[in-house]
């Protein structure tokens, strides 16, 4: 099989195997963002009088088929192909003809990929963002259907102040709310155009227009100078998996919290079989699995995060094949994240406190009765603090 590059030499299997890795696969979900960003760069072509109009019907027609038919599940990158790119044009080429090797006029896959791999980013932020304004609204009806139940609060594991659910569930909600926000942030550096950038230094002797297909793929801006492309591989990836770690260590603290609470010792709150697990020996047990799952997820973002991080550091300038691995982190901490933001919201709408259970101790209103003291006496707050831990039989 020809791919992009190809010249006729021989290639080693090999080195096809070890080269295009798991790309191949990985490139499935960027196919319809090529097929958007090829389309606008035909169409581009052709303002600038670099592309026929039969041409540019024939190529526009053709990957919106394609497109349309790798969504049904028609068709599926192959190894052979090597990636999304190769597997893209030569269906094109198959159907068309001459006209499905124009469309790469003025183009490299570098910045055909980066430009298909941020126009996903910019759809990917969107879903995480709005799934974690699921969790937060998912936790603020808890806070709500919860609101008359106490909760001892805790510092160093031990009763510190009186607290609620409303209280507990209100500040993770706001916390997410945070967090969404954050992901959102992200479109700044996923909101600039790469296409026109080809291998990092441009299109010589080609009339391309930039601004044409940033405006066309609704960019926010182009990517320029040309060379500072290739130099921002990584950045807007890892500004999205450090936004998901931080999201997925507020869920991961969450779920702390529900498991401390779900033990037989607190018993704080139940949750639906539906939302735990069984055991293979013990018919008694009914596991939080979902939860102990979320937690461990957590350490898993951050690891994403820190292999991005990885990959790029201590590159030199110019495009180089180590950016290809960085899909792998990227898509892992984007799907671990997702599939336990779209979990979440129903189990914590099938979560129940149990009011019963839950037992304040009495000297947990003990900094509320010094700043009493405080307030109806006119004593310094260290002479209250004092006289209460006496009372309490507490070391001062």
């Amino acid at each position: 099989m020809t791919r992009l590059w190809d010249k006729g030499a021989p290639l080693d299997e090999r080195v096809l195997r070890y080269t295009a890795g798991e790309d191949f696969a990985l490139d499935e979900r960027l196919v319809r963002y090529d097929v958007r960003a090829s389309i606008a760069h035909a169409e581009m072509l052709h303002e600038q009088k670099l592309l026929s109009g039969a041409d540019l019907e024939a190529i526009r027609s053709a990957l919106t088929a394609l497109a349309d038919e790798h969504a049904r599940g028609e068709w599926h990158i192959e190894l052979a192909d090597e990636d999304g790119q190769t597997s893209l044009e030569r269906r094109l080429t198959e159907r068309i003809g001459p006209a499905g090797g124009r469309v790469h006029l003025g183009r490299s896959r570098n910045d055909q990929v980066l430009t298909a791999l941020r126009l996903y980013l910019r759809d990917a932020v969107e879903d995480l963002s709005g799934g974690a304004l699921a969790v937060a609204e998912a936790l603020e009806h808890l806070a709500d259907r919860e609101k008359k139940t106490a909760l001892p609060g805790y510092t160093h594991m031990q009763q510190a102040m009186p607290s609620s659910v409303a209280l507990w569930a209100g500040g993770f909600a706001a916390e997410i709310r945070d967090d969404a926000e954050g992901l959102r942030q992200v479109q700044r550096r996923a909101g600039k155009s790469p296409l026109g950038s080809a291998a990092g230094y441009g299109t010589p002797g080609l009339p391309i227009d930039r601004s044409a297909t940033q405006e066309k793929l609704g960019f926010t801006a182009v990517h320029e100078p040309v060379t500072a492309v290739q130099l921002s591989r990584g950045k807007a990836e890892a500004t999205l998996l450090f936004e998901i770690a931080l999201l997925m260590q507020d869920l991961g603290r969450l779920a702390a919290d529900v498991l401390l609470f779900y033990t037989q010792e607190f018993g704080f709150l139940e949750l639906p079989e539906a939302f735990t697990t069984g055991s293979s020996i013990m018919p008694q047990k009914r596991n939080p699995d979902v939860f102990e799952l979320i937690r461990g997820r957590s350490v898993c973002a951050q690891a994403c995060l820190m292999e991005a991080l990885g990959l790029c550091a201590k590159l030199p300038s110019g495009y180089q094949r180590d950016m290809q691995l960085l899909k792998i982190p990227l898509f892992r901490g984007i799907d671990l994240a997702q599939q336990t933001l779209d979990l979440l919201p129903a189990a914590l709408d099938a979560m129940r406190f149990r009011p019963e259970h839950i037992h304040l101790d009495p000297a947990i209103h003990a900094a509320e009765e010094a700043n009493r003291l405080v307030t109806s006496e006119g004593i310094p707050f260290r002479e209250a603090y004092r006289r209460v831990a006496v009372r309490l039989k507490l070391k001062p």
